[in-house]
């Protein structure tokens, strides 16, 4: 197939699908088989200028639509996606690898922050305090700041955009998204609804592209916030830029999210848990537990956990096995260095998930299977980054003090959890543990959308966390208001030099 023959990805500006200009592209490509799928365009300048002078035009008119209208279209934008949920999951399965029925979880998550969206009438309420002085009321508005950006990640194409433009939307911003140039053909599918939704012209825009692309919205001064999900690397040099520029940054970044297992816990559950936790969606989740740490008598468990892991099937996404590919034959490549590295520097390779038997049409395919390492420690390069891959380590612990002053020394805090049936170790837990969610029998605690996302730490720089009430602060500027009226009858009391207010 030539490349004039395979899709170009469109940009999004000022309502309308365009083409891009660009010299620059890059093929999008299906991670089981290899097959280039489409072409996605590295924005140029203008573009990217155009798409931001697009969201300005639009924000005053937006802004000023009335709270219930805002409201209806994420409303109608819900069941439209809800209609599409099979199209949407084919799309973002073939494009990322995971599985179909994973795919329609990631696309219901987001589901559900649209869902949130559509009480902004309840959100974005201010406060009032009558009589704070002699006839004086004060109150406060939450307004919208103006065009916001939204730089997204491969492992969720569908989720953590959704996180972004809708909220930020429905508080009555502007909006420009750049999708992960990886796979954005399931975010463009969401967007195109969101305009069948109602969503009006410059309101949402499109631009795709890297680095360049990324650090122009970082620089732009019409840019007010920007919202990023992605790597340690990448989220800190946006909010060190971004910061500079002035603007309100939230970056979710990087994780190595340990799960304690008391001895007491139920066996089956924890396992089954442990294993779902670590390898589905190929260990590609920024929540996925990377480290369990057995305590005490669990530690016998090692075995088991290895017996359950084997169990899974692995294949293309399509065929709705228990695990797919990873991403890029970058990210295989990179896994197995670290599993290699993970040997090397003393760790027990208790599953080796490098060689694999894979029918014929799969072989180019970016696959690794669950790979497991016992006798895991600090200072060790599986455990001390973040493989992103279909990898656990498993590390011992002879306390629970023991275990949660393993899992404070390590920087990242983007979640946790613990599995036990005694309410008093879990209640202990749950206290002195410094990472941002916390899972009591829970591996993966993402809060549901009424909440918001509080990783922690290294794994998060900004104060506010995406969805939730959260959210609606981040893109929303406090103004607080302080009124007094005078009636006709009023008699002056003259003038008051001093700070007291009567």
């Amino acid at each position: 197939m030539t490349d004039t023959a395979i899709p170009g990805v469109a940009l999004l500006i000022d309502g309308q699908f365009v083409q891009s200009k660009t010299t620059q592209w890059r093929n999008v490509v299906n991670p089981a088989t290899q097959q280039v799928l489409a072409r996605v365009p590295m924005a140029t300048s203008d573009e990217v200028a155009a798409a931001i002078a697009a969201a300005k035009a639009a924000f005053p008119a937006w802004r000023k639509t009335p709270i219930g209208a805002r409201a209806r279209i994420f409303l109608k934008y819900q069941q439209l996606i809800r209609d599409n949920m099979k199209s949407l999951a084919a799309t973002l399965t073939a494009e990322q690898g995971k599985t179909l029925a994973d795919a329609e979880g990631d696309v219901f998550r987001g589901l559900e922050v649209v869902e949130h969206a559509a009480g902004i009438g309840n959100l974005q309420l201010g406060e009032l305090a009558n009589n704070v002085a002699g006839g004086v009321d004060t109150y406060t508005l939450l307004q919208p700041l103006g065009v916001c950006a939204g730089i997204t990640p491969f492992n969720f194409p569908a989720m953590i955009p959704l996180w972004m433009f809708p909220m930020a939307i429905a508080c009555g911003n502007t909006f420009v998204l750049k999708p992960s140039e990886q796979d954005p053909m399931v975010t463009m599918q969401l967007v195109e609804l969101a305009l069948q939704a109602g969503i009006p012209k410059g309101v949402l825009n499109v631009v795709h592209g890297a680095a360049d692309v990324v650090d122009a919205l970082c620089d732009h001064p019409d840019i007010k916030a920007i919202s990023f999900v992605g790597s340690t690397r990448v989220g800190t040099h946006v909010y060190q830029r971004a910061s500079l520029a002035g603007k309100r940054v939230q970056c979710m970044m990087g994780a190595k999210n340990h799960a304690i297992v008391m001895p007491d816990a139920n066996k089956e559950q924890t396992l089954n848990a442990l294993v779902g936790a670590s390898f589905g969606a190929a260990g590609q989740r920024c929540m996925a537990v990377s480290v369990a740490v057995l305590v005490g008598q669990a530690r016998q468990w090692l075995p088991d956990l290895v017996a359950k892991a084997r169990t899974l099937k692995i294949g293309a996404g399509a065929d709705n096995l228990d695990l797919g590919p990873v991403i890029s034959c970058t990210a295989k490549e990179r896994i197995e260095g670290l599993i290699a590295r993970g040997q090397q520097e003393g760790a027990t390779l208790a599953l080796d998930g490098r060689q694999l038997e894979l029918p014929a049409h799969l072989r180019q395919g970016n696959f690794v299977g669950p790979t497991i390492f016992a006798g895991v420690k600090p200072g060790m390069s599986i455990y001390e980054q973040e493989i992103f891959g279909p990898v656990l380590c498993v590390a011992e612990a002879d306390t629970l003090d023991e275990a949660i002053a393993l899992i404070n020394a390590n920087p990242n805090g983007n979640g946790t959890a613990i599995f036990t049936q005694s309410g008093a170790a879990a209640r202990k837990f749950k206290e002195d543990i410094d990472v941002g969610q916390v899972g009591v029998n829970v591996p993966i605690p993402v809060p549901v959308p009424m909440f918001s996302f509080t990783g922690s730490r290294a794994s998060k720089l900004g104060d506010l966390g995406p969805y939730g009430k959260q959210v609606v602060l981040f893109y929303t500027q406090t103004k607080t208001i302080t009124e007094r009226w005078f009636d006709d009858q009023t008699t002056a009391g003259g003038v008051n030099t001093t700070i007291s207010l009567r």
